[in-house]
């Protein structure tokens, strides 16, 4: 007799590991960042700076956590690219992480299910539209927050690449892409990434599948009805 399968491989031990390190160096960046730019605005303020040893030693760890969190963004794109041209992943509508237009009908069916304007909700595949557009937004800020990082972390050789009519005014507007656009992933992490994945009842206080990687098919079948039908084909799922 076999053994039922009660929970299923989500996510792999590398996938895993590079959630971490964007993790830890996202709360680092943001932190030392905030501190950074307010450094003496109140007292809980210069209280904050004092915590990472002054403004000289929360500039260097803002800069080496920032390099990191490239370096891991780059890590993970590669890793997807080489999964996806060795055949690891297959690009199947109902388990890709790429909008779909199925998306878009997707969030509005849901919206019209929360108004109690539609008594069926949405059937999600592998990933939400609103997973989706979480995973492509680190995407969008890691291409203004990364390359403005870059700019202000090292001036010298980023200047070269602007032109001399520029320079009277491309430094201040590169800080203000790099402030304004950090402050806004901040705001969407605590609260649509938090929510989303951590503070919804069926897994309040925390959703361990980033810890372990797995996934109890109870709920892949509640919150991705389409990739366990998938998977119930494949044998992989009772």
């Amino acid at each position: 007799m076999e053994k039922e399968v009660k929970e299923i491989e989500r996510f792999n031990i590398i996938e895993r590991l590079q959630h971490v390190i964007l993790l830890c160096t996202f709360l680092l960046v943001a932190f030392t960042g905030w501190a950074l730019k307010y450094p003496d605005v109140g007292e809980y303020s210069s209280w904050w700076i004092k915590i990472w040893g002054g403004a000289k030693k929360a500039g260097i760890i803002h800069r080496v956590a920032g390099v990191i969190m490239v370096l891991d963004f780059i890590w993970h794109v590669l890793y997807m690219a080489y999964r996806i041209l060795t055949g690891r992943i297959k690009i199947r509508a109902a388990t890709t992480v790429i909008p779909l237009p199925k998306d878009v009908f997707d969030a509005i069916k849901n919206f019209l299910y929360f108004l109690g304007l539609s008594k069926e909700k949405p059937r999600f595949g592998r990933f939400s539209y609103a997973q989706k557009f979480d995973y492509w937004a680190v995407f969008w800020g890691m291409g203004i927050i990364g390359l403005s990082g870059l700019c202000l972390a090292f001036p010298v050789q980023a200047s070269y690449f602007f032109p001399s009519w520029s320079l009277n005014w491309i430094w201040e507007t590169i800080a203000i892409m790099h402030s304004d656009e950090a402050l806004l992933a901040i705001v969407f992490i605590l609260i649509f990434h938090f929510y989303n994945e951590h503070l919804k009842f069926h897994v309040f206080p925390m959703s361990m599948i980033w810890i372990t990687g797995k996934i109890s098919v109870d709920l892949l079948k509640e919150e991705h009805p389409l990739e366990y039908e998938i998977l119930k084909e494949e044998g992989k799922v009772d």
